[in-house]
């Protein structure tokens, strides 16, 4: 071994046990690689089109749709197939797909993703079919991989002379483990970069500011620069060989994340509920009743008294009842500086219903005393 490959190794060796002695290790800290992604390293979107055949006659109907005749006729044409003019096919075995990958970062030429099919037709199942290669594309329409294979269909679907029917799951849409081989790589500047950019999942100022002077901290003042909320800039060594060791032991850093903000989460279709620990509410007082209106309806049978019980015909007479009550209302106090465990505790002991707590806490948001963001999805 040279002398120059050996001070090489020794530096690799250095700078890996420089950041890896200076981990700080903590109850509430967390490692970059969970806070933050590596700008540029990240995966990229595929799709296409293409045709399943061996159906068992639950493809397209292909006369409400016409392209999957015409794309039949297309591949058996580069077949050396003609078609002649005037045949109408009534095929039954084949529906038209949709696919869609995921091409993962830094994947090469001879690897394989997993995609998945949809049908795009009216076929009523996928179940027992195979795709035929198709190419997947990216965003700049270049084809990075191709897919073929058997599908694998979670659903299934019966039915009757009678028109009747029974359906599990989604049988027109399937996978194909490891069905495309990448044909070509997405470039990226992860090896030519000046500098290692850094990318919070969740925007934080105080969180940036931490994962920045932790990393100086450790590297050395001047080494990493806060860009914003978002992104941290690290400077990278200059010998490619060495970034993947460098990253290796940046992102198993010890950062304790900044506070989340106060919010309170409302889903308006489902009724739940999700309150944050920070969320704190002034003094005030809660009263919440609610009225119940009940409507029953007892109809009843009126038929003709006698002598004339010969002429008259018996009818049905509606006999409604609409009562209207109101719940007892109950009333309790928040503190200054409520926490999150008292205002459930609060709640629940008056037995309000996830409704009723949203209404509470609108108009606590209204009245000024709840200090936390309203958030309805």
């Amino acid at each position: 071994m040279n002398s120059r490959k050996l001070k090489r190794q020794v530096k690799r060796l250095t700078l890996y046990c420089a950041i890896s002695c200076l981990f700080i290790v903590d109850a509430s800290a967390e490692r970059i690689k969970d806070l933050a992604s590596v700008a540029g390293v990240r995966k990229n979107q595929l799709a296409g089109y293409g045709l399943v055949v061996g159906l068992n006659g639950t493809g397209d109907q292909t006369t409400q749709t016409p392209f999957t005749v015409q794309s039949i006729i297309n591949m058996l044409t580069q077949f050396g197939i003609t078609i002649p003019p005037g045949v109408s096919l009534q095929l039954k075995n084949v529906a038209a797909v949709t696919i869609h990958a995921d091409l993962p970062p830094f994947s090469k030429p001879g690897q394989t993703i997993d995609v998945t099919v949809a049908s795009i037709g009216n076929a009523k199942s996928l179940r027992g079919g195979s795709l035929l290669m198709a190419p997947l594309r990216g965003a700049d329409g270049n084809v990075y991989a191709l897919a073929q294979g058997n599908l694998i269909v979670g659903g299934f679907g019966a039915s009757g002379a009678d028109g009747s029917s029974v359906t599990v799951n989604i049988p027109s849409a399937g996978r194909i483990p490891n069905g495309a081989i990448v044909e070509r790589s997405v470039p990226n500047d992860f090896l030519t970069s000046e500098a290692i950019v850094l990318n919070l999942h969740v925007p934080d100022f105080t969180t940036a500011n931490r994962l920045c002077a932790q990393i100086n901290g450790a590297l050395g003042a001047g080494s990493a620069e806060a860009l914003d909320a978002v992104s941290v800039a690290v400077r990278a060594p200059a010998d490619p060989m060495q970034r993947t060791a460098f990253i290796s032991a940046l992102e198993n850093l010890q950062v304790e994340p900044g506070q989340v903000s106060a919010k309170v989460i409302i889903n308006s279709r489902t009724g739940t509920v999700v309150i944050g620990a920070n969320v704190r509410v002034t003094p005030a007082a809660v009263s919440h009743g609610s009225l119940v209106v009940t409507i029953s309806e007892r109809p009843f049978a009126s038929q003709p008294v006698a002598p004339f019980s010969d002429a008259g015909e018996t009818v049905v007479l509606p006999d409604s009842n609409v009562e209207v009550t109101q719940q007892q209302a109950s009333m309790f106090l928040f503190e200054s500086g409520t926490n999150l465990d008292e205002i459930v505790q609060a709640v629940n002991r008056v037995g309000a219903a996830p409704g009723d707590l949203v209404a509470i806490l609108e108009a606590l948001k209204q009245a000024g005393a709840l200090r936390a963001e309203l958030v309805v999805i």
